[in-house]
C-alpha cells in the first residue's frame, strides 16, 4: 500500500482499537471458538469478555453508559471477532442492530429503559422483523398488535431471529392498521421484554455455520407490553426498520471481511506447516497462487 495514501487509513483511535480487540479476542475467545462450534453453544465466555472490556455494544451513547464508539468502530470490532469466531462477533453486532431503531426513533423515557442495561452488559437486545410468509416483503408481515387502553398486546410469529432465547429486549414490528391506504403505513415498532406476558421462544433452528449463534422464532400470543413502549408514532415501524438496516448493514460487511481474514489467515499458518516431499507445501506456486487470490 502506497504509505502516502491516507483515504482509507484509519485513524489513530481505529487503530488502537482493532490492537485492543485483536489482542481480547487471540486471549479470551480463541480458546472456546472450536468447542462453541462444535456444541451449538452461546459463546457465554466470548459475552463476558466482550462485557469486560466494553466492546458488547460500544455503539451506545455515553449518556446512557455506553462509549458513543462511531460506526467504524463497531464494524472494526465485529471484524476482529470474527476473525476467530463469527458466532461470537453476532454478539456486537446484534446488541447494535436490536437497539437502532430505539436510538432512531424511540422516545427518551425509552432509550433511558433500555439502553443503560445493554451497556452494562446485563442485557442483549435482537431485532424482529422477517416472517416466513414476509422475509423480503416485509410490509407483507401478519403480526399484529392492537392498543387496549394502556396496554398493546400482539399476536403472531416472527423467524430467523438472531441470538434469541439469550436476549432480554427485542424490537418487534407488527401491524397497528391493517386497513392503511399503504401497508407500510400500517406497521408500527415496538420494544418487547422477555418476560412480558405472552412472549415465548420457540425451537432452534438447525444451520450450516454460525453455530453458537441461536436462530429461533419468537411467538406472540396475546402478549401484553405497556403502551409507552412503543418506538416512534404508529404507522412509522416499517420506516424506522429500514432506516436500522442502513445503519447495520455495514456491520454485516464487517463480519464477513473477518471471517475471511480468519480463513487466510488459517490457511498461511496451515502451509507453512504442513511439508510435502522434505518442504512446507508453502514453497509451492500452485498454492501460493491460490492464497493470493484468497487475499
Amino acid at each position: 500500500m502506497n504509505p502516502n495514501f491516507d483515504t482509507y487509513r484509519l485513524n489513530d483511535t481505529h487503530v488502537a482499537v482493532r490492537e485492543a480487540i485483536r489482542d481480547l479476542a487471540e486471549k479470551e475467545i480463541v480458546p472456546f471458538a472450536a468447542d462453541v462450534d462444535e456444541h451449538e453453544r452461546y459463546p457465554a465466555e466470548a459475552r463476558d469478555a466482550l462485557v469486560r472490556s466494553g466492546f458488547n455494544a460500544a455503539h451506545v451513547p455515553e449518556i446512557y453508559g455506553g462509549q458513543g464508539a462511531d460506526s467504524v468502530t463497531t464494524c472494526i470490532v465485529i471484524e476482529e471477532v470474527a476473525r476467530v469466531c463469527a458466532s461470537s462477533s453476532l454478539i456486537p453486532a446484534v446488541n447494535k442492530l436490536g437497539t437502532m431503531p430505539i436510538l432512531l426513533s424511540g422516545s427518551e423515557d425509552l432509550k433511558k429503559l433500555v439502553l443503560p442495561s445493554i451497556a452494562r452488559g446485563e442485557a442483549a437486545a435482537s431485532y424482529a422483523l422477517s416472517e416466513r410468509e414476509a422475509g423480503s416483503d416485509t410490509a407483507s408481515m401478519r403480526t399484529r398488535a392492537r392498543l387496549d387502553g394502556d396496554h398493546w398486546v400482539l399476536n403472531g410469529t416472527k423467524t430467523w431471529i438472531t441470538n434469541a432465547g439469550e436476549s432480554t429486549w427485542y424490537t418487534v414490528m407488527a401491524v397497528t392498521d391493517p386497513d392503511a391506504a399503504k401497508p407500510a403505513d400500517g406497521i408500527s415498532a415496538f420494544v418487547v421484554r422477555a418476560d412480558d406476558p405472552g412472549f415465548e421462544v420457540g425451537s432452534k433452528e438447525r444451520k450450516l455455520g454460525i453455530k453458537g449463534s441461536p436462530t429461533r422464532e419468537i411467538h406472540f400470543v396475546n402478549c401484553t407490553i405497556p403502551a409507552d413502549r412503543i418506538i416512534g408514532e404508529p404507522g412509522t415501524g416499517l420506516r424506522t426498520a429500514l432506516r436500522t438496516l442502513d445503519h447495520t448493514r455495514p456491520t454485516i460487511g464487517a463480519q464477513a471481511v473477518g471471517i475471511a481474514q480468519g480463513a487466510l489467515d488459517a490457511a498461511i499458518g496451515y502451509v507453512k506447516e504442513r511439508r510435502q516431499f522434505g518442504r512446507p507445501i508453502a514453497d509451492n506456486q500452485g498454492v501460493q497462487f491460490m492464497l493470493a487470490d484468497m487475499a
